[in-house]
């Protein structure tokens, strides 16, 4: 049995994936991430991971990840958006900036589709205030956009009175 699916089925209370390559598994790692958190999200199971992809954009990385899965999984496009839609909650995007610093430039709430496509909602996105000695100023700024889902947090048990949500 693969490692990453045994370790998937051990329910943990949190699951950290960093990015894992096997060009020559038969089952890439990711198809059996996706397919398990597919799974864990459809049954209500266990809704605490993180994982890394690379990307340019958060929704470079739902074109990215619609891309791997369609490449190792014999499903229909709108299934494997529908299936990302409900297993991906939140998608923080970092990049480094002209003088080499790595911000998060976003931050997007993953609200499900729409015509066809994710729909994403961002929360929080970086904006440019200056440069100062060759440094970039700026800082995350909320969006009008509100939290959709605060419902997940209410459940995991983090109280959201009082929060700006």
């Amino acid at each position: 049995m693969h490692p990453i699916f045994v370790c998937l089925k051990m329910l943990p209370d949190c699951r950290i994936l960093y990015e894992y390559h096997n060009t020559h598994d038969r089952s890439p790692s990711w198809v059996l991430w996706y397919r398990k958190m597919s799974w864990n999200q459809h049954h209500n199971i266990h809704e605490r991971s993180l994982s890394t992809g690379h990307a340019n954009s958060s929704i470079d990385m739902i074109s990215r990840l619609e891309t791997m899965v369609l490449s190792g999984a014999d499903l229909p496009l709108g299934v494997v958006r529908q299936q990302i839609a409900s297993a991906i909650d939140i998608i923080v995007h970092l990049s480094r900036l002209r003088d080499r610093s790595r911000r998060v430039l976003d931050i997007s709430e993953v609200c499900g589709m729409s015509d066809g496509e994710v729909v994403l909602h961002p929360l929080y996105v970086f904006e440019e205030e200056a440069e100062k000695n060759g440094k970039v100023i700026g800082r995350l700024k909320r969006t009008p956009q509100r939290l959709v889902h605060a419902d997940k947090l209410t459940m995991a048990g983090i109280s959201v009175e009082g929060m700006n949500l």
